[in-house]
């Protein structure tokens, strides 16, 4: 293999100085400070103080959360779609049965557990789109914190105590459905 020798470029006199590039650099650094002293620009957000949730735009696909509807039932069917659709398989739901004698037997099913890995979580959105009763949404939550890994798998009863009541047409429990 041969080897390619690249020449180097003549620098003239006031290039091998550095002084203009030097100077150059400061005008900028100047620039700057004097910018932030007459209050033009904003340097830096104090965050635990501050935070954007003012600022946030309506389109903001934050960490999923389980809602309940108006009288506290969980709206989720366990339909598994939303297990189906996740991309990085963060979602595992254990669907149980609702029994024939219960009032609401025609639902079938509902999540005796749903766990939602938020380290695995790409907040895609898809499950909230997928979700036929919308049960699961995307809340505007973007610090979401933890020690341990353990900590980062949300279970439903984290789900739902985030997630809240939403209200509006449940399918679920709709007689005419």
């Amino acid at each position: 293999m041969a080897t390619v020798t690249v020449p180097r470029p003549r620098l003239n006199w006031r290039e091998r100085l550095y002084l203009p590039a030097i100077v150059a650099g400061l005008t900028i650094t100047l620039k700057h400070f004097k910018n932030m002293l007459f209050g033009r620009t904003k340097v830096t957000m104090q965050y635990p103080e501050e935070k954007w949730d003012s600022s946030l735009p309506d389109h903001y696909r934050g960490a999923p959360a389980l809602v309940r509807d108006e009288d506290g039932r969980v709206r989720c069917v366990a339909c598994q779609l939303c297990e189906f659709i996740c991309p990085p398989r963060a979602i595992k739901i254990i669907p149980g049965e609702i029994p024939s004698t219960d009032r609401f037997a025609k639902v079938e099913k509902y999540p005796e557990a749903f766990d939602i890995d938020m380290i695995r979580c790409i907040f895609c959105g898809m499950c909230e789109e997928v979700c036929p009763e919308q049960a699961i949404f995307l809340r505007k939550d973007y610090a979401i914190t933890g020690f341990t890994r353990a900590e980062m798998v949300h279970h439903k009863e984290k789900l739902l105590e985030i997630g809240g009541v939403m209200h509006g047409v449940v399918l679920k429990w709709n007689e005419k459905k």
